[in-house]
């Protein structure tokens, strides 16, 4: 990418074709530039879902990440209203994070495919971590070594919004109470490289106290996003396929006129878990991450009654809107 440290464009390729050697090459790059765009692919579900697993086992695949309900003829019809809990995520996902770091084992790769897209806004941003971190000074790298903070999509869905989902609904059971700690600085599994690993769903660095631990995780993040060098924002054109690391790249959606259309085609590939494993709810250390998660949340709901959904639970029968498609 033209003035950027990371990212790259692949042409002369189609991906639903692909050769084992032609793979290979496909993987070095994503691993050495962190994503990467293929323009003009116009996968199938079942595409998407067959490339995402040459990286690994699947956490999801040719999963619609859509403000419009599918039908089952696969056509796309109503627009979800903004007070659902779906869209009430779509519209979180506009800020800074990494995926899946709220679930045991944190994802590997995320791919993203265009199927329908806005006349104006609805770009995907990403942010490299690994070019952040070893751009912060000495003193910094040394006060966050062996600093750890926890993860919940429950924490930044208030944190951001004022928006407090009923738990376990929707989304694949997201809302779990649990948090997963994690370090702040990570050694990428497969390159070696150190980067930060932050983002909308950390929160409470044990051994900081509240203030402290918000104001070093918001100025990391705001930190990383602050050289144009480290950011690209991607304007889709239908026919686009795009994959990143998650385990070194942060991303987020960019606002549109969530009345038309937004249709992309979502597959994750799941972490491993001898790199991306926290814990499990089952093991001892899940209590502490949830204890410091309602208490967050309890906080959070005197806090955040100024924001956009003025800490209230969505209503899962909020009616959608019909559009012309």
């Amino acid at each position: 990418m033209t003035d950027k440290v990371f990212g790259a464009v692949v042409t002369n390729v189609i991906l639903a074709e692909i050769e084992a050697s032609e793979f290979e090459q496909i993987k070095n790059a994503f691993l050495e530039y962190g994503f990467l765009v293929f323009p003009d692919q116009h996968l199938s579900d079942e595409e998407n879902i067959q490339f995402g697993q040459r990286f690994g086992e699947l956490e999801f695949g040719g999963l619609p990440l859509s403000n419009q309900e599918k039908r089952e003829d696969g056509t796309y019809g109503k627009i979800f209203d903004l007070q659902t809990q779906m869209m009430r995520n779509w519209l979180g996902n506009e800020a800074w994070h990494t995926d899946s770091t709220y679930q045991p084992i944190s994802s590997k790769a995320s791919m993203l495919s265009a199927v329908a897209v806005p006349e104006e806004g609805g770009e995907t941003s990403l942010a490299d971590m690994r070019a952040g971190y070893a751009a912060l000074d000495e003193a910094t790298k040394t006060r966050i070594a062996d600093l750890a903070a926890y993860h919940s999509v429950q924490y930044s869905q208030a944190n951001d919004l004022g928006d407090f989902p009923v738990k376990y609904e929707g989304m694949g059971a997201i809302f779990h109470g649990e948090a997963y700690l994690r370090p702040i600085v990570k050694t990428h599994p497969e390159t070696g490289i150190k980067n930060l690993f932050i983002g909308r769903h950390a929160f409470g660095i044990p051994g900081l106290s509240r203030g402290e631990s918000r104001s070093l995780l918001r100025g990391l993040l705001e930190f990383v996003v602050s050289d144009d060098r480290r950011v690209y924002s991607h304007t889709w054109r239908e026919g686009d396929m795009m994959i990143w690391d998650n385990r070194a790249l942060l991303h987020r959606a960019c606002p549109y006129d969530y009345s038309r259309p937004r249709v992309l085609t979502g597959t994750r590939v799941a972490g491993d878990a001898d790199s991306e494993l926290a814990y499990y709810p089952e093991d001892a250390q899940a209590q502490a991450g949830r204890d410091a998660l309602a208490d967050e949340l309890r906080l959070l709901r005197e806090e955040c009654a100024d924001r956009r959904y003025q800490a209230t639970t969505a209503s899962v029968a909020a009616p959608a809107r019909t559009v012309d498609t």
